[in-house]
């Protein structure tokens, strides 16, 4: 029960602490389960569709984020931005040729 409660009291300081890292955060790790739903049964498209959306989704903001206030690393968390932005985007093309 302690480390529930220690977990527990990690996340609410974390979103206090740094609200759009936390968002970003939570919409990556909705991305990575609904990409794994899609990728155990192949013929549920929805997942993918919204796994995508949110993976989409995070890279930009991620990107209008350094933008707006640079981190210490902003180079790395560009780069990785832009690299989850393109790997959505083909996702996307894939999925639409599939269809």
């Amino acid at each position: 029960m302690r480390s529930w409660r220690f977990w527990l009291n990690t996340l609410i300081l974390s979103s206090q602490y740094n609200p759009p890292r936390f968002v970003e955060l939570l919409m990556l790790m909705l991305a990575i389960t609904m990409l794994a739903i899609s990728s155990v049964v192949p013929r549920e498209v929805p997942y993918m569709v919204l796994g995508l959306s949110f993976v989409l989704g995070a890279s930009i903001s991620i990107l209008v984020r350094e933008a707006i206030a640079p981190s210490p690393q902003t180079r790395v968390t560009q780069l990785t931005a832009l690299l989850l932005l393109v790997v959505s985007f083909y996702g996307f093309a894939d999925l639409i040729k599939m269809l």
